[in-house]
């Protein structure tokens, strides 16, 4: 389900960065942004209700407001982002928590590790920090647009495609 997930947040990545780049307007880039975040929203219930899997559910989640947020920005022509970049401070700080965690593995609880150490996944989540302190900085003035798409491109291979299709065709992450 989550790999599945991954891929469709790329097409909202990818939307946002080109329309950062000139190429877009802002309701079509919206409505993208709003159908991958309730999709994730969704993505995040699945993987809590029926795989039984909060912890992966959680960092969906906050990353499936962080985009409604930011579908409503773009739908309802905001200037002011400043509120879409405190969502985007609150999701980059969630993602190192899970970039930590990633890190070194969770606590064995009855002789079971409740989430396995991950180089991989603890890299991703590393990009998904420094991509969202992006978006709160560019919401703030003190970052470039035309950086963040940028970085939102190159985030979208190393975070979103590689770990989804590598674990999709390979059955595991490539470190």
């Amino acid at each position: 389900m989550t790999l599945a997930v991954l891929v469709a947040i790329s097409a909202m990545w990818f939307s946002v960065a080109v329309f950062f780049l000139g190429k877009g307007e802002a309701k079509g880039t919206g409505a993208i942004t709003a159908f991958v975040g309730a999709v994730t929203v969704l993505g995040a219930i699945l993987q809590a209700a029926v795989f039984k899997d909060p912890f992966v559910a959680g960092l969906l989640f906050v990353h499936g407001i962080f985009y409604c947020s930011v579908a409503y920005a773009l739908l309802a022509g905001l200037e002011d982002l400043r509120s879409v970049g405190n969502v985007a401070l609150n999701t980059c700080i969630v993602s190192v928590i899970y970039t930590l965690i990633f890190l070194v593995g969770g606590p064995e609880v009855g002789g079971k590790v409740l989430v396995a150490q991950s180089s991989y996944l603890a890299f991703a989540c590393l990009i998904y920090s420094i991509l969202t302190l992006m978006v709160w900085l560019n919401a703030y003035g003190k970052f470039p647009t035309k950086a963040l798409a940028v970085s939102l491109l190159v985030g979208i291979v190393l975070s979103l495609w590689i770990p989804a299709f590598y674990l999709m065709v390979a059955g595991r992450l490539p470190f």
